[in-house]
């Protein structure tokens, strides 16, 4: 019978490879469960009470543009009071220092006045006159302006044609002409005045002078 041979079990392969296989594998790394942040009474008092100071600021911002805005309202209000003061003032001193001489001035250009008035016709009928030169005869309404604009002259024009009518209602019989008066005025826009027929009167020196049309006077 043959000789029994002895086989010898190795392990040395297996480990190496065994080795080279759990070397190569990455090692699983434990997932770890975060803790849940649990959201408190607290937690919903503060969120509300910062939401609550933003709005409240919010509408104190709004309260401040419009109390601003009411201010600046009122400052342009006074603004305006003031100045439609000033001009009022303004147009009474020009007024006081072009009319007073007129009834010399007139008288010297051949006319026969011996007063001047203010008129101020019935309310929201026809028309205020800032100076009118009288005698039992004729008239001219006398309009002052600060600066001689042609807008005027115009509306001059159409007041004219209301004292004719005012006077035509009341039996008064004169002759109306008219005049323009300002403390400022361009050349172009005094010929248009003397051109429709208007007198100008205008400050000259220490006085003031009258400029008769380029032809007679417009008679209403």
């Amino acid at each position: 019978m043959p000789a029994k041979t002895t086989v010898k079990k190795t392990t040395k392969g297996l480990k190496s490879s065994s080795a080279r296989q759990i070397k190569g594998l990455k090692p699983v790394k434990k997932a770890v469960k975060k803790p849940t942040n649990k959201v408190t009474w607290d937690d919903i008092e503060a969120n509300f009470a910062r939401m609550q100071k933003s709005q409240d600021e919010a509408w104190a911002a709004i309260r401040e543009t419009q109390q601003a805005h009411k201010e600046t309202e009122k400052a342009i209000k006074e603004t305006q009071k003031n100045v439609g003061g000033l001009n009022n003032s303004l147009g009474s001193i020009v007024e006081r220092l072009l009319t007073p001489g007129l009834p010399k001035k007139f008288n010297k250009l051949g006319y026969s006045f011996n007063r001047i008035a203010a008129y101020s016709y019935a309310a929201g009928v026809y028309a205020q006159i800032d100076g009118m030169l009288e005698n039992g005869a004729q008239a001219i309404a006398v309009e002052v302006k600060t600066t001689l604009r042609q807008a005027d002259i115009d509306d001059h024009l159409v007041r004219m044609e209301k004292i004719r009518k005012h006077a035509n209602e009341h039996g008064d019989n004169r002759q109306f002409m008219g005049a323009m008066a300002a403390f400022i005025t361009d050349k172009a826009t005094k010929n248009y005045a003397l051109k429709k027929g208007l007198f100008v009167i205008e400050p000259s020196g220490e006085d003031v002078k009258v400029t008769k049309p380029e032809k007679e006077p417009r008679i209403w």
